[in-house]
């Protein structure tokens, strides 16, 4: 009898792929979950009971938020990436590292199989195939949803003939919670205008909260303790920090992207913790950083979230990238000051060591004590003599 190691979430589609395999084709079926911070041990345990009783041989939970953090989380921080300028791809990084991990499991028991609950229009189907095809070369990848083009309607019936009890209405919103966000899609993300309504974001404000002030410490481009708080791991000083800011209703958004397939989306999302960091993160570098690496890494932060995104976590050059983001984090290190208010947060200043704002070398717009003006008007004058050559140039031969 053929293994085959499923993606299974407990969701509609996963729950037609195990029943599908051991009813009609007879495979031996393995489903795993990984845990990316959107599940609690409660809803794990549902899960499981869920698989056996769908006629799974094995379930297996796998707890990978610190690994998450660690092979991607990490260098989002390090990078300051939002994709489009938006979104700090929650979901994207998810599914890689859920990618990874059941790969792995696959390789562990020596499966003939791999399959996951993907339909044939989103993002997922590509970035699990990719991840398959590099870690699994000559394992098959079965996708039932997909090649069979099943409805919602159909799966339904199909599940229900099959005896299977579980809750098959279809949710107004969908939420995919993780530790680097949740996403909430709805009728309003369908069409090109239109916001998710208050009820439909996960986390609801708090109104009693005011204003509140919160100290955030980078070490090394990582956060480590929130107000005086440490913590042994950064994904927990992230939990930590999304219980403070949620409640404010902080990180709230709509993307507008690009699919890996070519069409354009929208999906909400709110991030409070990560888009907190990701903002303390880049004004603390903005303090210590040469204005060159500020640059650099903003051209290659933009490819690294584009590449990581269309599911290529893979490519060899991302090592690289991730290489070059460690090594601007030497200095990185130093306490940042926000405010939190409903549905927004400032950040209001930093204090570190490395600082290169320092009044050692004078203020901004007075005094400085590192160079004279005459200096000044020496290396102006060679600094922009290239430019003036040109025009020399330019304006004696258009009077010709």
């Amino acid at each position: 009898m053929k293994k085959v190691v499923l993606g299974f979430s407990g969701g509609l589609d996963t729950s037609y792929c195990a029943k599908y395999f051991t009813k009609e084709i007879g495979y031996e079926v393995h489903s795993v979950i990984v845990n990316t911070g959107g599940f609690s041990d409660e809803e794990l345990k549902q899960i499981e009971k869920h698989a056996y009783n769908l006629g799974v041989s094995s379930h297996t939970s796998i707890n990978a938020v610190e690994n998450y953090y660690n092979s991607i989380i990490k260098y989002l921080v390090f990078g300051n990436v939002l994709k489009n300028n938006t979104y700090p791809l929650s979901v994207s990084a998810e599914r890689l590292v859920q990618a990874v991990n059941i790969a792995e499991h696959a390789k562990k028991i020596k499966a003939d199989a791999v399959a996951h609950g993907s339909t044939g229009a989103g993002n997922d189907q590509v970035r699990f195939d990719m991840i398959f095809n590099s870690m699994l070369p000559g394992v098959e990848i079965i996708t039932p949803i997909r090649d069979l083009q099943l409805s919602r309607e159909a799966e339904i019936d199909y599940l229900k003939k099959q005896g299977v009890s579980m809750n098959f209405e279809k949710a107004a919103y969908s939420i995919n919670k993780g530790l680097w966000g949740t996403s909430v899609g709805g009728k309003e993300t369908l069409k090109s205008n239109g916001m998710l309504p208050e009820e439909a974001w996960p986390t609801q404000l708090n109104s009693s909260l005011t204003s509140q002030d919160i100290k955030l410490y980078f070490e090394k481009g990582e956060l480590t303790r929130v107000n005086d708080t440490s913590f042994n791991h950064p994904s927990k000083a992230i939990q930590y920090l999304q219980t403070i800011a949620a409640p404010y209703a902080i990180g709230r958004d709509v993307h507008v992207g690009d699919t890996i397939i070519g069409i354009k989306g929208r999906v909400g999302f709110e991030a409070a913790a990560p888009m907190i960091i990701l903002k303390a993160h880049h004004a603390l570098e903005k303090h210590v950083l040469t204005k060159w690496q500020l640059n650099l890494k903003d051209q290659l932060a933009q490819f690294y979230g584009n590449w990581l995104h269309e599911g290529q976590i893979m490519d060899p050059v991302m090592r690289d990238i991730e290489s070059f983001f460690e090594s601007t984090q030497q200095h990185v290190t130093g306490h940042v000051f926000v405010q939190l208010l409903p549905y927004r947060f400032i950040v209001n200043g930093i204090e570190s060591a490395y600082d290169l704002m320092s009044n050692r070398f004078g203020s901004y717009g007075e005094m400085n004590s590192g160079w004279s003006g005459q200096d000044v008007r020496g290396f102006s004058k060679i600094f922009g003599n290239q430019t003036g050559i040109y025009h020399l140039i330019k304006e004696a031969a258009d009077e010709k």
